[in-house]
């Protein structure tokens, strides 16, 4: 009866004295009853007291199962990685990535999003198993639990994301040797709505919010394009008055324990924008009617264009609030406080600016970009650019034989006016690309 225990001691290692005591500096596999084992793998003896130190994981399943995971750490170990992956958790890992990694190279924002998705979507799940038992089918059911909460195909693959940027940085401090994320099947992205104002709409929009304290602020958002983090960021000193422009170098973000400016998206994102004749007329009169205060909490508020009435740094998620409370009461389309961006970008296409010019002014990487996110507008700068060119090559007098009407004075704006009633449709943007 012993001699057939010890054969089950050490699998695939013979039967006698020597090959025991080989298999234990090796790697053991010890039945544990029905259906569950005891993987050792041998690590070494500690440097201070000299005793020998084990690796030691269950594994339910077949025979087969517990081998294979005790080869995969023995190859592990044979190619210099350390087994530290095969001793902490998911969440233990977690933790220590958000803090050594993570949080140096993102923006504050950006990492409390990074935060916020593995706590509410990956801890659940996986957080408790250890990090080098993590398979991909693992992963594919954390995912597939997303998609039937009725989570967005966004949601999963911004999920994703930030799960295989976190792996791969375990890959590289050699606690992994596989990546379970790969070969995740991922929900499509389809087509949705971007809503935005028509040219009659804007006009009107303008109007209603005119006599305002959001009025400047609203006339620039709109003119310019710029993110609403931008703009609540913006200085006096970042408006050139003589040549009538504006200059993004920096953004405002909620941070714990109050405010404070960071550096723009990307360094793209830094720009200078020529600003409208009678914007800088209303931000004149603004800077008129600015009150420096003193006592402030965080003295660099009173260098901000835009502030509360109370003279504090403005909040986006408030400022939405009362941007959608508005369009309610002007009766205008609800849209979100950055599909003003999306509106100044698609009034501008459709007038004739060169998307280069737009890409510019947006902050974009490329035009195909801005092409891309703007996609629904090309029919009508087709149209508008084969008339430029039949003008060209028959002359401005030609005779109307072709059927087609002349072109008027006034076409850029009967074009933004074509519109489809201040709904288009735009291409959902990758992860990395979460909004334009």
């Amino acid at each position: 009866m012993k001699h057939r225990r010890r054969r089950q001691c050490a699998i695939g290692v013979p039967d006698f004295r020597e090959g025991v005591r080989l298999a234990r500096k090796v790697g053991q596999i010890v039945g544990r009853g029905r259906r569950r084992w005891l993987v050792r793998v041998f690590l070494g003896r500690d440097h201070q007291t000299r005793k020998r130190r084990y690796l030691n994981r269950t594994i339910h399943g077949p025979a087969r199962r517990a081998q294979e995971y005790l080869t995969k750490m023995l190859h592990e170990r044979d190619l210099g990685r350390g087994l530290e992956g095969a001793e902490i958790t998911l969440d233990e890992f977690v933790d220590r990535w958000l803090d050594t990694a993570a949080k140096p190279r993102l923006r504050e924002k950006s990492y409390q999003s990074y935060e916020s998705l593995l706590r509410r979507y990956i801890r659940p799940v996986l957080g408790g198993r250890i990090l080098s038992a993590v398979t991909p089918l693992d992963v594919q059911d954390a995912y597939q639990k997303m998609i039937d909460r009725g989570l967005s195909s966004r949601t999963v693959r911004y999920t994703h994301s930030v799960l295989r940027s976190a792996i791969r940085q375990a890959i590289r401090w050699r606690l992994l040797l596989q990546d379970p994320t790969d070969g995740a099947q991922l929900p499509r992205l389809g087509r949705r709505e971007m809503r935005v104002l028509t040219a009659e709409q804007s006009r009107a929009f303008l109007e209603a919010f005119r006599e305002t304290h959001y009025g400047a602020l609203f006339a620039l958002a709109l003119t310019t394009g710029m993110r609403p983090s931008e703009y609540l960021a913006v200085k006096w000193q970042d408006i050139d008055w003589d040549r009538g422009t504006v200059s993004v170098v920096r953004t405002l973000e909620r941070a714990r324990g109050g405010w404070r400016f960071s550096e723009t998206k990307r360094a793209r994102s830094r720009r200078i924008i020529k600003l409208q004749e009678w914007v800088l007329k209303v931000l004149k009169v603004l800077q008129s009617r600015t009150i420096q205060r003193s006592g402030w909490s965080w003295p660099d508020a009173a260098e901000l264009v835009f502030t509360t009435p109370a003279g504090r740094p403005i909040s986006s998620d408030k400022l939405a609030i009362t941007f959608k409370a508005a369009l309610r009461q002007a009766e205008l389309p609800i849209i979100r406080l950055y599909d003003l961006r999306h509106t100044s970008a698609t009034l501008a296409l459709a007038a004739g600016v060169p998307p280069k010019v737009v890409a510019e002014q947006l902050g974009h990487a490329s035009a195909a970009f801005t092409l891309d996110i703007y996609s629904h507008l090309l029919p009508h700068m087709q149209e508008q650019a084969a008339m430029k060119v039949e003008e060209i090559l028959l002359g401005r007098d030609r005779p109307q034989s072709s059927g087609r009407k002349r072109r008027k004075k006034g076409h850029s704006e009967a074009v933004a006016k074509k519109l489809p009633s201040a709904v288009g449709v735009v291409r959902q943007s990758s992860p990395g690309r979460l909004r334009a």
